[in-house]
């Protein structure tokens, strides 16, 4: 009998900060596909992976963190959960939420959201608070609720975030047989950048500054080597690239709009350790890329996610892709969450044919 996915926390229990008789809360998250995409080694000269977190159960890699932040917050008793979000941390944190049989409350920038996540927020029955205000307001206003309300903080600053998200470089070493070369991931808050190279550094039998449980690092190592890691912002939206906050950050990629990252530290770490690099590329970069992996590899993705993918042709355009290498892009987050902006500018309405085979045929131009 095939094995069947049982989710982060079973199938990394020995890496993960959880004892036997934990509660777990899990969707099945993880196990998402890693995709060849020959029309980008076209365009690099290399072998180009796409991790396709959008293949989570709510659609992005946020729920990777969140079987591990909610489920040690059903450890503590306290029964409400708490978010601020550009979108897609708050669908997710609803859902595990409902999953918890906790409550959830979402603090999101007013008008900054993107319908589809604004919608499952909605329907797992999240408590909505706008704020005339940016992502970072937000994440301010929950840090100081949290810490004097018995409300759990579940943003990537909870460190059991990150050792959810870790384990998609587990994944890809164990898919790869071992690390990329390069790694390229979106980065908004940073969280992602952080824990992937936590992951990667972890299976390689290395210790990192994000590292919680220590006891993951010594155990046998399941990689040969560490990737680069390349973290690509929004033109409009990147801070860790200026080296200051942006204090009115502004993308079409609403999951990274966020001036001034809670894990800027760690992120910064992660490039300088790996020897990597964080650059910014445009919108109309971001959303080429976008187009890229609709329409030649197949793989639909809303805005932020196809940032790692823009910033991976910009370097090659420049001569930076070592040719030949293994490299892998992140692609964060379902297209399906965002499609206004995916169909904005494209002609919708079809006008219908008659009902035969002929008028088919002649539409298909046949």
């Amino acid at each position: 009998m095939a094995h069947q996915w049982r989710g982060l926390i079973a199938e990394y229990p020995d890496r993960l900060p959880f004892g036997e008789g934990d509660p777990v809360v899990t969707l099945r998250e993880g196990g998402t596909p890693l995709v060849h995409a020959p029309a980008l080694d076209a365009r690099t000269g290399a072998t180009v992976y796409v991790k396709v977190e959008g293949a989570n159960p709510t659609g992005s890699f946020k729920d990777r963190g969140m079987t591990t932040a909610v489920s040690r917050v059903l450890q503590t008793g306290v029964k409400v959960v708490a978010c601020a979000s550009t979108g897609n941390t708050s669908a997710s944190a609803a859902a595990y939420a409902v999953a918890a049989g906790l409550q959830s409350a979402v603090v999101l920038p007013a008008g900054k959201i993107a319908a589809g996540k604004l919608a499952q927020a909605i329907v797992h029955g999240a408590t909505l608070v706008a704020v005339d205000g940016n992502f970072d307001d937000c994440l301010r206003i929950v840090r100081e609720l949290t810490e004097t309300h018995p409300v759990a903080l579940v943003n990537s600053v909870n460190p059991y975030r990150l050792q959810g998200q870790k384990t998609a470089a587990f994944e890809i070493v164990d898919q790869l047989g071992d690390a990329p070369d390069i790694h390229v991931l979106p980065v908004g808050n940073a969280g992602n950048i952080t824990a992937y190279w936590m992951g990667y550094s972890e299976y390689a039998g290395r210790t990192t500054l994000a590292s919680l449980d220590e006891t993951a690092t010594r155990l046998p190592a399941a990689s040969t080597k560490l990737p680069e890691m390349w973290g690509v912002q929004a033109w409009g939206a990147a801070p860790l690239v200026l080296g200051e906050p942006v204090d009115e950050p502004e993308t079409v990629a609403t999951a990274i709009r966020i001036g001034n990252p809670a894990s800027w530290k760690y992120a910064e770490a992660a490039r300088d350790d790996s020897h990597g690099w964080i650059d910014r590329v445009t919108d109309e970069r971001i959303l080429a890329a976008q187009a890229v992996l609709a329409a030649e590899v197949g793989v639909f993705v809303e805005p932020a996610s196809a940032a790692s993918v823009a910033g991976l042709i910009q370097a090659a355009e420049a001569g930076r892709v070592p040719q030949g290498a293994t490299i892998v892009c992140t692609v964060t987050g379902n297209g399906l969450k965002d499609t206004a902006t995916a169909l904005g500018g494209r002609e919708v309405d079809i006008d219908p044919i008659a009902p035969t085979v002929e008028a088919a045929v002649a539409a298909l131009a046949l």
